[in-house]
């Protein structure tokens, strides 16, 4: 077997052709009215992609280009969770503070265990190595900031009355919003907790399926993957806290 398991020739280009309106016709017949936004990202991703695997070529050669590029992954992050989050434009005004408030949340998740793993030694510190686990676990923080924020923001308009209540009763603004928050921000962590939990029975997840590819033993694969798991589990779990604790202070629009 080679280094990779996909042919790039015209096969993929027509089934990912295929795939991506497969996924709009599915949009479109269930009424949830995702075709469009299924087709953007679709081809997004694949210009992307693109621009990306060329600019890696020339940025993992070094280190110090490798830690701008994790900081662009970064700003990504932060820019669309706080789109995410808030359900508002970039153009809406305080645009600049929202980015800053989520951008705190995925950076507060990411950066101790990105430090943490290079700092063991675990993961050598060279861009072909840095790149990837950075890009996994900002990923796993972004994701979790954004279930999280978006789904406190959801459900503190839907009990701005109990937040009311708990106001009336003596409760300081912040703590009112986290007897709601806390159990409701909490949910954001089940699709880590379910992946982890299930990881080798359900699913062989990118970083085991990688090492394999690559020649490594299925020994390594395993470490790699336990480590990636592991790792998203701090960086969510923290990443949560944070932004949580964002919209309990008023930071982020609820």
């Amino acid at each position: 077997m080679g280094s990779s398991v996909v042919d790039v020739g015209p096969g993929l280009a027509v089934v990912l052709v295929a795939l991506t309106a497969l996924a709009a016709v599915a949009g479109w017949l269930s009424g949830l009215g995702q075709q469009r936004p299924l087709v953007t990202a679709a081809v997004r991703a694949t210009v992307q992609l693109a621009a990306v695997s060329a600019v890696l070529v020339v940025v993992v050669r070094s280190l110090w280009l490798s830690a701008l590029f994790v900081l662009l992954m970064l700003s990504v992050a932060a820019v669309t969770s706080a789109a995410r989050v808030t359900g508002r434009p970039l153009r809406a005004p305080g645009a600049l503070h929202r980015v800053a408030a989520t951008g705190i949340a995925v950076l507060a998740g990411a950066a101790p265990v990105v430090a943490l793993v290079l700092a063991s030694g675990s993961v050598p510190l060279r861009g072909a190595a840095v790149i990837p686990i950075a890009g996994i676990i900002i990923g796993g923080a972004m994701t979790a900031t954004s279930l999280a924020g978006r789904r406190l923001r959801d459900e503190l308009r839907q009990r701005a009355g109990e937040v009311d209540a708990a106001l009336a009763l003596g409760f300081l603004p912040r703590d009112a919003v986290l007897e709601i928050a806390r159990p409701v921000a909490a949910t954001a962590l089940v699709p880590a907790l379910d992946q982890t939990r299930t990881v080798g029975l359900v699913t062989l997840p990118g970083a085991f399926v990688g090492v394999l590819l690559g020649g490594g033993s299925a020994l390594q694969a395993g470490a790699a993957q336990l480590l990636v798991l592991v790792g998203l589990l701090a960086a969510e779990a923290i990443a949560v806290w944070v932004v949580t604790e964002q919209v309990a202070r008023g930071r982020l629009p609820s």
